[in-house]
């Protein structure tokens, strides 16, 4: 087995910003010896291992690499089984599943931000976690040491940027405002980061996965930017309503002129024109919306584990049920007949038949296990 001493000290010290001079005055050695042990010409002698690994605040066995096949094969379990919770909004499960996992493997970062992933999923208040206020503040404080460690510590980019982007919202959640945003602004901006910048580097075959993935991507963020413009009302009504039918037209675009197939997005934002409509008098357009977001509702619920997706610009992709995350245990029926619905715009509707149908309808549809 290769040994991965070399590669480990070169990402800790590049991770916490210390140069091969300042770990070679901590060891008392030279920094051509550190520079030797990063390029594998050597090893570090035995008697300095610890003093690494309490330098990195990580065990000898991490520095070493000794039974790292092992330690994946095991996260990765432990990886799945998070999933599994998350996919049904059994958010405890998940407190549980990447506590046990840390305890198994203290510095594994993948882990520690799933447990600070799954504390802080524990405070939503838009789930069905009774407990939901207390929580937030119970976790308040070890979300944000978690936070601050995977920052300050972890080697990789992709899990630090993610923590410190959920460190900063929990500081602003929690009425800390300026301490988010000085987290915030220390990400990256959009305009340099790795998809904007790395297709010149592409070779040939990589280059229509490369566009269509982004695409996906741009295309999900255009939708989460849509909701929320709608959601928290930043327009008036008439240009909301504008809002969600350009959506639509955008769907029709992305996917071809045809729905797309087991979306959590669709019913949702149908029910929010539906109350649009209600809110302004327009009943019919309102129930008529309603039914598109109750049958959504439905094929949602009744989705399979996976189906394929397949448009120009999309290109073909599987999706899968388990890959969707919530703090929300209940089926999307009834979400939308017990939340969703009790919206004060819908007031006016409530006691005529049509909307009764509709509750009927969502009541009478349960989840396909």
């Amino acid at each position: 087995m290769r040994l991965q001493i070399g590669k480990r000290i070169r990402e800790l010290r590049r991770a916490r910003n210390i140069t091969q001079e300042n770990l070679a005055e901590l060891l008392g050695v030279s920094f051509q010896s550190v520079s030797r042990w990063e390029s594998d010409v050597c090893y570090p002698d035995m008697e300095l291992l610890p003093v690494l690994g309490k330098i990195f605040d990580v065990t000898v066995d991490y520095l070493i690499g000794v039974d790292q096949y092992q330690e994946h094969e095991k996260v990765g379990g432990y990886l799945e089984q998070f999933q599994s919770a998350v996919s049904v909004g059994d958010i405890n499960a998940c407190i549980q599943i990447a506590r046990a996992g840390v305890k198994e493997f203290p510095n594994n970062y993948e882990l520690l931000n799933k447990l600070m992933y799954a504390l802080f999923l524990a405070g939503d208040e838009d789930g069905n976690i009774s407990e939901w206020k207390e929580n937030k503040e119970k976790y308040d404080a070890e979300i944000t040491r978690l936070g601050e460690r995977i920052r300050d510590n972890c080697p990789n980019q992709e899990i630090r940027l993610e923590a410190m982007a959920r460190l900063a919202f929990n500081h602003c959640d929690n009425g800390r405002r300026e301490q988010g945003r000085a987290v915030y602004e220390a990400l990256p901006s959009r305009r340099w980061c790795r998809e904007n910048a790395i297709w010149w580097a592409l070779r040939e075959e990589e280059k229509l996965p490369f566009l269509r993935q982004s695409i996906r991507s741009a295309w999900s963020d255009i939708v989460g930017n849509l909701i929320n413009l709608v959601s928290e009302g930043l327009l008036p009504d008439a240009e909301l309503l504008a809002v969600c039918g350009k959506l639509r037209e955008l769907n029709s675009i992305i996917y071809d002129e045809s729905s797309q197939v087991n979306s959590w997005n669709a019913p949702y934002m149908a029910c929010q024109e539906a109350g649009l409509y209600a809110r302004n008098g327009r009943l019919e357009e309102a129930f008529r919306m309603l039914e598109e977001a109750a049958a959504g509702a439905c094929v949602f619920d009744r989705r399979p584990k996976e189906w394929e997706v397949e448009s120009l610009l999309l290109g073909k992709y599987t999706g899968k049920r388990q890959d969707f995350e919530t703090t929300d245990s209940r089926p999307l029926c009834e979400v939308m007949r017990d939340k969703w619905l009790a919206h004060a715009d819908f007031d006016v509707l409530r006691d005529m038949e049509a909307f009764k149908k509709i509750w009927e309808q969502l009541s009478g549809y349960p989840e396909e296990k």
